[in-house]
């Protein structure tokens, strides 16, 4: 129904900031609700954030509380994901999806994945 791109990962050093991108296509984006998920080599795909389909309702994972910032603007069928502060365990492929509906951080009620962008936070 809609296609994701994730972009804007990298290598940083512990302390850097990074912004990813979601480019989505189709015209419905702003139906959606969007999340951010990571996964890490031996580890299950990881909730990070949702944010609901006007922005108005952000979630987050603990461990990523006053770091992380989701936003979305849908004029640009785009999600982001802005990071802060990061650390050697945010080393991950971070991944957004889509779903129709309500809030979730469950990823198998997400059917609309991105391909990830590798994010490394070197110590």
């Amino acid at each position: 129904q809609v296609q994701l791109v994730e972009s804007g990962g990298g290598l940083v050093q512990a302390g850097d900031s990074l912004r990813l991108s979601c480019a989505a296509s189709g015209r419905t984006f702003s139906s959606y609700v969007m999340g951010w998920f990571r996964q890490a080599p031996g580890k299950e795909r990881e909730f990070v954030a949702v944010i609901s389909q006007n922005g108005g309702i952000t979630s987050y994972a603990d461990s990523m509380k006053g770091r992380f910032t989701i936003s979305r603007d849908n004029t640009k069928n785009t999600l982001y994901l802005q990071m802060n502060s990061l650390k050697p365990e945010d080393t991950a492929v971070y991944y957004c999806a889509a779903k129709w509906g309500l809030h979730s951080g469950n990823p198998k009620e997400y059917k609309n994945w991105g391909q990830g962008t590798q994010v490394t936070v070197s110590s």
